[in-house]
């Protein structure tokens, strides 16, 4: 008997052969149904009726199979909570990003006010206000990545401090974090590096000099290497934009590593910025920010920082 064909069907393809076979279009209760013309009333309502049933036990077989289809599968999938979950595959913050973070919130608890500038830059800005005449050596083509307006890429943020002198003139405690551009790439240098520049300028009376310079750099150095025994030196130098200049070297171990370069800014660039040498003096300073991190970390190439793979990142300690 059909309905019971039905009820022990096991799978869902099964019912769908049976269903063609019962209602397709040549199927045993199509052709009744063709023929109910030429049948009596009572013929003709004992059909309908078994229509009826086949359909809804058609419908509800269905049903069945699908749900038993989904029961399995939900069985399949069980996932027990109780177990420890898998590790999380989460991310972390670049060591670059990281160090920002250290060292803007290291010079702001020292007064210094964060302030930021083009990394496109004239050449007012980028060399002739910070004392460089035209024969410089920072202008040559090796160094510089000159634009087809005759501007250049910044390549360093020194055009910070003359924008922030220009703007606001003196007295100024500011320090600036940035990007800057030269024609260099190997395992100590980058094309694109970070720069961390400082400047204060002060009344001639307040008396701020190289003293003051180390003092700064000796708190620095202290809180971002978290060492309270900083050794420092200091050699000195040239710069066109400070005068003295002087390079500082920081102690680590036994071996003596170059931390920054500054000096007391030269008379000529507070001329150029409106303030008079006379009555105003202080120093800058500036350092590789990617340096930093190469240092406190004990990483020997620099191109690590911006490379892909983020096995680096995983395994770096940051």
């Amino acid at each position: 008997m059909l309905q019971e064909k039905i009820k022990n069907i096991k799978s869902l393809q099964e019912l769908q052969e049976l269903y063609t076979a019962t209602f397709g279009k040549n199927g045993t209760m199509t052709q009744k149904l063709k023929s109910m013309a030429t049948l009596s009333n009572e013929e003709r309502a004992s059909i309908n009726a078994e229509n009826t049933e086949l359909r809804q036990l058609f419908k509800d077989k269905q049903t069945d199979l699908e749900n038993a289809a989904l029961n399995a599968k939900l069985a399949g999938e069980y996932i027990d909570v109780t177990l420890d979950s898998e590790p999380e595959n989460r991310g972390t913050l670049h060591p670059l990003t990281q160090s920002y973070k250290e060292v803007v919130d290291i010079f702001e608890s020292l007064g210094y006010t964060l302030m930021t500038g083009p990394e496109i830059e004239d050449d007012w800005h980028n060399f002739t206000a910070l004392n460089m005449p035209a024969y410089h050596p920072a202008r040559d083509m090796q160094d510089t990545f000159f634009l087809p307006n005759g501007n250049v890429m910044r390549t360093q943020t020194s055009a910070v401090q003359i924008r922030a002198m220009e703007k606001l003139g003196a007295p100024i405690k500011m320090f600036s974090v940035g990007q800057c551009y030269r024609r260099e790439l190997d395992a100590t240098h980058s094309a694109m590096f970070g720069q961390i520049e400082g400047l204060h300028i002060d009344t001639v009376d307040k008396g701020i000099n190289l003293s003051d310079l180390l003092a700064t750099m000796r708190t620095f150095a202290s809180k971002f290497f978290e060492k309270d025994d900083v050794e420092l030196r200091i050699r000195p130098s040239y710069f066109p934009f400070t005068e003295p200049s002087i390079e500082i070297d920081m102690k680590f171990g036994d071996k003596w590593m170059e931390l920054l370069c500054g000096g007391m800014v030269h008379p000529n660039v507070l001329k150029n910025c409106n303030i008079d040498p006379n009555k105003y003096q202080g120093f800058a300073f500036g350092f590789g920010w990617a340096r930093l991190v190469m240092v406190k970390y004990g990483l020997n190439d620099i191109r690590a920082f911006t490379d892909s793979d983020v096995r680096w990142l995983k395994n770096s300690g940051f």
